[in-house]
């Protein structure tokens, strides 16, 4: 059996800060624990679009954990939550609100929406290397994913 460690793992980041998006890449390659091949979309319509694998992105691979920003053109983080819910192909996916506010009535909006965590952009580098190492841990060592793709390449867990 091959090991997750040498099957790339597929994580779709929503946002549209292209720096964001530059940062978080260069986090995961500062905390290399498995490979990440980080696809990104810049609004809430293309994340849909990759997501479900319309136009463009019709060969897209399914992502095994998704980043979402709430404050997004064309679609809110709010409306790809729901969106992605409510769609029984791609409902299953892990869905981490990545997010600069910290406002409570949006935290737990989300978390009513069905997202499965919700974390605070980290404000200097080093931070966000240590959240790509501890949801690397978390996600792709210490959880079963639901994908068929995943699950077929799971580890035991160490905890």
């Amino acid at each position: 059996m091959e090991h997750p460690s040498q099957k790339p793992i597929n994580v779709l980041m929503i946002e549209d800060n292209p720096s964001d998006v530059l940062l978080t890449q260069e986090a995961f390659n500062s905390s290399p624990q498995y490979p990440i091949t980080l696809h990104a979309a810049s609004d809430g319509v293309a994340g849909l679009d990759f997501l479900k694998k319309r136009g463009i992105y019709s060969t897209s691979a399914t992502p095994s954990l998704v980043l979402l920003d709430l404050n997004l053109p064309q679609k809110t983080g709010f409306e790809v939550l729901e969106e992605v819910r409510n769609t029984p192909e791609i409902c299953y996916i892990p869905i981490i609100i990545l997010s600069t506010s910290t406002n409570f009535q949006e935290v737990r909006r989300c978390y009513e929406l069905g997202a499965n965590s919700y974390i605070a952009k980290p404000v200097d580098f080093e931070e966000f290397v240590n959240l790509t190492y501890w949801l690397q841990q978390f996600w792709f060592r210490g959880c079963i994913l639901p994908s068929y793709e995943e699950a077929k390449y799971a580890e035991p867990s160490m905890y």
